[in-house]
């Protein structure tokens, strides 16, 4: 079925009666909404998931869950909503951490950061997207290559690697 999406301007304003549909193009000057989010263990450890092989990037590891936000969802209620689907967390505990408006992408980039106490084993994969996961220091994290990294600009929104 098809996939809609609400369009914003350059200031994450919702065009009202404007509709987006996944695949189609975008329109010059409009965005689609993405919510993005890394998930910190108490511990001090990143979550990492793995990208289903048959996926763009298959493969490579991405340091946050997240994707699309659907028509009417707003950027917080998506990235719950994806974090859910994705690792099977449920939560509110996000702080927002970032907006990158991507000129060449036509997406607007909302980054929120989840603290989280749950059972690290607990994690639930979503079929089809992810094959993998791990828990990894910040350390670890800034010593990972480009190579296995699909999600490099991440890195500037976790404070420990800077």
């Amino acid at each position: 079925e098809m996939e809609l999406w609400d369009a914003y301007d350059a200031h994450l304003n919702v065009i009202a009666g404007q509709v987006l549909v996944r695949g189609e193009k975008i329109p010059k000057g409009v965005y689609h909404l993405v919510s993005e989010v890394i998930v910190r263990h108490q511990d001090g450890t990143y979550l990492l998931t793995q990208r289903n092989p048959r996926k763009n990037l298959g493969g490579m590891w991405e340091a946050t869950a997240g994707g699309s936000a659907l028509q009417g969802e707003s950027p917080l209620e998506c990235v719950k909503r994806e974090l859910r689907e994705e690792t099977g967390i449920l939560t509110d505990d996000f702080i927002e951490v970032g907006r990158v408006l991507h000129q060449r992408h036509q997406t607007y980039y909302v980054n929120y950061l989840c603290h989280t106490d749950v059972d690290k084993e607990s994690i639930v994969l979503q079929e089809g997207e992810t094959s993998a996961y791990k828990w990894v220091t910040a350390e670890e994290l800034r010593q990972m290559s480009r190579e296995e990294l699909a999600t490099q600009r991440i890195q500037n929104f976790i404070e420990e690697l800077s």
